[in-house]
């Protein structure tokens, strides 16, 4: 079985690479004609004294600087003049070594926690973030990016999808969970904290303002439950009583936190959540109601009649500049970007949550994240690492050998100073 050819590197910009190229070209024409003139001089210096013999030593220095610079900047990216001298390509020989050790200096040197907290501190992320947002145009704009990525997201949403999560996912879930203990927990903690008196209170008051809003309707159900051989007018007086009596009991448990029909619901439900919670044939009883739910056919067509709904609201608010979802998002940023601007406490605390933040993606992927670039760098084709890598540094590079010859030019005059005045 044949190994995969290393997968080439992504191609840059041309135009950005064809400017690279350019450049560094001309910096290798100035490296070789700096060359080219200290061999120049130097052998138009040739055996000569005095003054010019101090050239002719500058010269000849030069030379030697050039030539090793150029080898070792050439041994960097291939082997000088194709001979497979030792140490020479160290780049496509060596390129997973370089990746390797790569990695390791972005681990050490980047990925620490205290230069990652001094980084963040250093960033005053929340403060500029509420500076930024206290912009009414910025907080617009996001809201508009939002709106926009809600609104598409919406639209991703198919009946299908909502059928499928409902079948595949909900309803199996549901069926194997135990709803008793669920409900009977939820039901206890709502008891103990009385949750349950607001609802009794808004059923009650609903309730009694029904009732005496529509005594006509009231009657007219009583009367239909009332026997035939008794005179009407008996009826009528009848169900006139009893809706007064009732619009005055609901009144009464209304008005009286303490009311006996209050404290019987109360039982009720405690007894009820105690059942849910202890008793066998209460709890049995549940799962056998939840089951019947679960397999019941309008289950499905309800959840999407739901979805759709909500998802009509959402869009539509989405879509109206003005809608209750855009007006109460650009509230809110505006409001956070306020907070942040002034709260110096509400900044420190965003800011060191943040820091954590870094810190836990840094200490739980740090390694994955850069292991990265030893793996890219080892599919790499080495020759062509190479070429990439010199298109990008090769300019700079030109500099160490220009300074080889101005460098070692100056060297050698001082030498042949040195000499002079020793002889």
């Amino acid at each position: 079985m044949s190994t995969p050819a290393a997968p080439a590197l992504a191609v840059g910009d041309p135009a950005a690479d064809a400017l690279r190229r350019s450049a560094l070209r001309r910096m290798r024409t100035v490296a070789v004609s700096l060359l080219l003139f200290a061999a120049a001089v130097y052998v138009l210096t040739l055996d000569e004294d005095g003054w010019l013999g101090f050239v002719n030593a500058g010269a000849e220095a030069s030379m030697v600087g050039a030539i090793a610079d150029w080898f070792a900047v050439t041994a960097l990216f291939k082997h000088p003049l194709g001979l497979p001298i030792p140490h020479t390509a160290l780049i496509p020989k060596r390129k997973d070594d370089l990746g390797k050790g790569l990695e390791e200096f972005v681990g050490e040197n980047f990925l620490q926690e205290d230069i990652i907290r001094e980084r963040i501190a250093s960033a005053r992320v929340a403060e500029r973030a509420g500076v930024w947002l206290a912009d009414p145009a910025n907080s617009q704009r996001v809201v508009d990016e939002v709106a926009e990525l809600a609104r598409l997201a919406l639209a991703q949403v198919r009946d299908e999808h909502v059928e499928a999560l409902v079948h595949e996912v909900l309803v199996p879930r549901f069926r194997e969970e135990p709803i008793s203990p669920l409900l009977g927990g939820l039901l206890t903690e709502a008891l103990n904290d009385d949750l349950h008196h607001g609802l009794v209170d808004l059923a009650l008051e609903e309730l009694h303002h029904w009732l005496e809003a529509n005594p006509d309707t009231v009657q007219d159900v009583l009367l239909e439950r009332a026997p035939w051989w008794a005179p009407e007018r008996v009826n009528e007086r009848v169900s006139s009583r009893i809706h007064l009596e009732m619009v005055r009991w609901v009144g009464d448990i209304r008005t009286d936190p303490d009311h006996r029909a209050r404290q019987a619901l109360d039982s009720m439900l405690r007894q009820l959540a105690g059942d849910l919670l202890q008793d066998p044939d209460t709890q049995d009883r549940t799962e056998r109601l939840k089951n019947r739910l679960l397999e019941h056919p309008s289950v499905l067509g309800s959840s999407i009649s739901l979805w759709d709904a909500l998802r009509r609201v959402l869009t539509g608010s989405l879509e109206d500049p003005q809608g209750a979802v855009r007006r109460w998002l650009l509230q809110e940023l505006s409001g956070l970007g306020e907070r942040l601007s002034t709260d110096a406490s509400l900044r420190a605390r965003i800011d060191a949550r943040a820091s954590d933040l870094a810190v836990f993606a840094v200490s739980r992927y740090g390694e994955e994240v850069t292991a990265v670039i030893t793996y890219t760098i080892e599919r790499w084709d080495g020759k062509e690492a190479a070429r990439r890598i010199e298109l990008h540094v090769g300019r700079d590079l030109q500099f160490i050998r220009i300074n080889g010859t101005i460098v070692g030019g100056l060297v050698g005059v001082l030498i042949h100073t040195v000499s002079v005045l020793v002889h």
